[in-house]
């Protein structure tokens, strides 16, 4: 009950409630989180944020966990993440009607905890998963060119650092737009562009689980008790990070006052999506490939120096839809440290497109698209690290931190089922941080030996 009363009475707000003018904010929360959208946008700005090519991994996941504890960690992640986010919005919408309307996690959590916590732990863990997400976003992308590349010239000389180089350059310009809500129309695209590799990705999974070129069906469990137990925990980390967003209350400010109940909208659109592509994707990869499963679903359907199993249309044409989306899922995730960026270099008395802003937006802007350009060209093998950075950061922040906030924030008794609900959930996620992080270093290390600077994979 009361939560349905707290975000009911968000809707008592008026233009004088809205406490931060931009007399009081930096040039980061005027210029790149202008507040001008509405719950058609944030949910687009959510899909691109958590329906990314991420979600071709869930197969894979399924491999070391089988099929009950797959759907069920699906199932799992899928209704406590849609509750938490929702949790952070409410917590958010409680602390504008109490005056203090924050546009960013960071200032939420020093509001609610302090500045320690605000300072070494939320801002390190949100900046390790946008940065893991830029960086992975670009490996991804230069991958995917590298796919369609291989499909029409087996032979080609090309290497991968090239294709990431070639997917950066790209980024450098796209970097550009000036704000979160100027994505809107891109984010939109990026929703549409997500369910057609899906529908690739399932169709393509269907087909060659028909296909006699296709291998015996396997779903038994390789490897010693130990290493099993590690991979499952594994692949927990690996679910949590494709579930994981960590920049609601970034994706919240782009929204036009009044808020109350724009998220949650945002959020069933959102989630509209994850529920028809995850379980889509994941149940039909594993279904047609068992334990065979790779990182990626299309690497099964186009095996290396193996005929393909589909035909090569589907490929070219998921590709390219994972190509243009990854631009986006980039884009997103590199909002929050452009807000940094502009916050300190920027001066919101002036205007957004004067010289004094201008100059230095352009230079940071293409300094960190090239930091995480060659990041990703240096260490083809960041897939093991996103492992890390889930466990590390997408798990706390999606998971734990949103119940916790909402319990220090709302204060409800302790003789109510959602104080315990929300207690069992953040003392089950926090021990599977500490697991997951242990799974997730273990595989770094299992892999050490093949990782290789600049590598072509």
């Amino acid at each position: 009950m009361a939560m349905g009363s707290d975000a009911e009475s968000g809707g008592l707000r008026n233009g004088k409630n809205d406490i931060q003018s931009k007399d009081h904010l930096d040039a980061g929360a005027v210029f790149v989180l202008e507040s001008k959208g509405n719950w058609l946008h944030a949910g687009y700005h959510l899909t691109t944020s958590i329906v990314a090519p991420a979600l071709l991994s869930l197969p894979f996941a399924f491999a070391a966990l089988g099929w009950v504890a797959g759907v069920l960690c699906l199932i799992v992640g899928a209704v406590v993440t849609f509750y938490s986010y929702n949790l952070i919005s409410i917590v958010l919408e409680r602390l504008e009607l109490e005056g203090n309307r924050h546009l960013r996690l960071r200032d939420m959590t020093r509001d609610i905890l302090g500045p320690k916590w605000a300072l070494l732990t939320v801002a390190p863990m949100q900046f390790a998963v946008c940065l893991g997400a830029v960086v992975f976003s670009i490996l991804a992308g230069g991958q995917s060119l590298k796919f369609i590349y291989l499909i029409y010239h087996p032979n080609g000389v090309m290497k991968l650092y090239e294709f990431i180089i070639i997917f950066g350059i790209v980024m450098l310009f796209l970097s550009q737009l000036p704000s979160f809500h100027s994505l809107r129309h891109i984010n939109l695209l990026s929703l549409i562009l997500c369910l057609v590799y899906s529908l690739c990705a399932v169709g393509g999974s269907i087909y060659a689980g028909h296909s006699k070129l296709s291998e015996e069906k396997d779903y038994s469990f390789t490897g010693s008790t130990s290493s099993r137990v590690l991979g499952a925990f594994n692949s927990v980390a690996i679910i949590a990070a494709t579930y994981g967003n960590a920049i609601i209350p970034e994706i919240q400010a782009t929204l036009a006052p009044p808020v109350s109940g724009k998220m949650f909208k945002g959020l069933c659109i959102c989630y509209t999506v994850v529920v028809s592509t995850f379980f889509s994707v994941a149940v039909s990869g594993y279904w047609a490939f068992g334990n065979r499963s790779a990182g990626n679903v299309f690497n099964n359907l186009a095996p290396a120096g193996e005929p393909s199993l589909v035909p090569n249309w589907l490929l070219f044409t998921a590709n390219v839809c994972i190509i243009l989306q990854l631009f986006a899922v980039a884009l997103v995730y590199s909002q929050p440290s452009f807000e940094v960026l502009e916050g300190k270099s920027g001066d919101a008395s002036n205007g957004r497109f004067s010289l004094r802003n201008l100059l230095p937006r352009l230079f940071l802007r293409s300094v960190y698209v090239s930091v995480a350009t060659v990041i990703a060209a240096m260490l083809p093998f960041f897939g093991d690290i996103v492992g890390v950075v889930g466990a590390f950061g997408c798990l706390p922040l999606d998971f734990v931190f949103p119940v916790v906030l909402y319990n220090l924030t709302f204060k409800p008794s302790k003789r109510s089922l959602i104080f315990w609900v929300n207690t069992i959930i953040a003392v089950i996620f926090s021990i599977l941080v500490v697991l997951g992080c242990i799974a997730a270093i273990r595989q770094i290390y299992v892999d050490a030996n093949s990782y290789k600077l600049f590598a072509n994979l």
